[in-house]
């Protein structure tokens, strides 16, 4: 069987849990706002059994998929193709048939970067950035928030050696450097856009020591997280200077712009249904 990403194929997004997901909703609307129709479900695949129910999936008539936790690191070992942002994350949260073989992408730093310099006004290029976290979600946004040419890039992590260990990657070709919290305290650097890329907001705790003050003028904090209220991160944030804030709904929405670019050849406006969402959470 021979598809292209245009034909009237099957989407879905493979997860465990999957209930929670928002990107049927999001491809749905995109679809409305381009005049197109989208078989896109969520699908709650078995732990364990990655390989199995993609197969299934494509028997059924499968031809692209989005991926989230926990199967990102199967989806790229499982892919006969990888974009370079897939492959510098180790990762892929996209998935698209290619005539006989699964082609996969990382399309999260495309979303985060996306979301801040489209929604947000802040072209990254020259910025001084601090990224809190050296997990997966790091490991897909970091590639691509260096190419757009930050003046410098520090990765602060709990576990340092992992934050070390990531930046190895790209140490040689980038301004990038991997600090301690307390390296960053003493250090005394303010940043102009300062990302919390771990979950602590979904536990009410802080990345950082909580004194710690990190905010240049008029900067931009910003918490992969979100919810229907302001995060601890945001709201700490701008306790300590930060100019503003903005949560992760923008870059959920945006890295599914991405993906459906790629499937269906157009790219769909994602301000009108991050606006939606929004007021769906407030109504909540």
């Amino acid at each position: 069987m021979t598809t292209t990403s245009h034909d009237r194929g099957r989407y879905a997004v493979f997860g465990n849990p999957i209930a929670h997901s928002k990107s049927p909703r999001i491809h749905a609307m995109f679809a409305a706002s381009v005049g197109q129709h989208i078989d896109y479900v969520a699908r709650l695949c078995p732990l364990g059994e990655f390989a199995v129910d993609l197969e299934r999936f494509r028997d059924e008539g499968g031809v692209g998929a989005n991926v989230t936790v926990p199967f990102k690191l199967d989806a790229f070992a499982l892919a006969g193709d990888a974009s370079l942002r897939a492959r510098q994350a180790g990762a892929a949260n996209f998935l698209m048939w290619r005539g006989d073989h699964w082609y996969c992408d990382n399309t999260d730093g495309a979303g985060l970067v996306r979301d801040i310099e489209t929604n947000q006004g802040v072209a990254l290029r020259g910025k001084r950035v601090l990224l809190l976290g050296a997990g997966g979600a790091v490991r897909g946004v970091i590639g691509p928030l260096l190419l757009r040419e930050p003046a410098a890039l520090v990765v602060v992590n709990r576990t340092h050696a992992t934050a070390v260990e990531l930046v190895g990657h790209y140490a040689t070709q980038y301004p990038v450097a991997a600090l301690t919290a307390d390296e960053l305290i003493a250090d005394g650097r303010r940043f102009d856009v300062v990302i919390n890329a771990t979950s602590a907001s979904l536990g009410g705790t802080l990345p950082v020591p909580e004194a710690t003050s990190v905010f240049a003028p008029d900067s931009l904090a910003y918490d992969m997280m979100y919810g229907k209220a302001p995060t601890v991160f945001m709201q700490w944030a701008g306790q300590r200077g930060a100019g503003r804030t903005s949560d992760g709904l923008g870059m959920l929405v945006e890295q599914a712009a991405e993906s459906y670019v790629q499937w269906r050849g157009v790219l769909p406006l994602a301000a009108p249904v991050i606006a939606q969402l929004r007021a769906e959470l407030l109504a909540s």
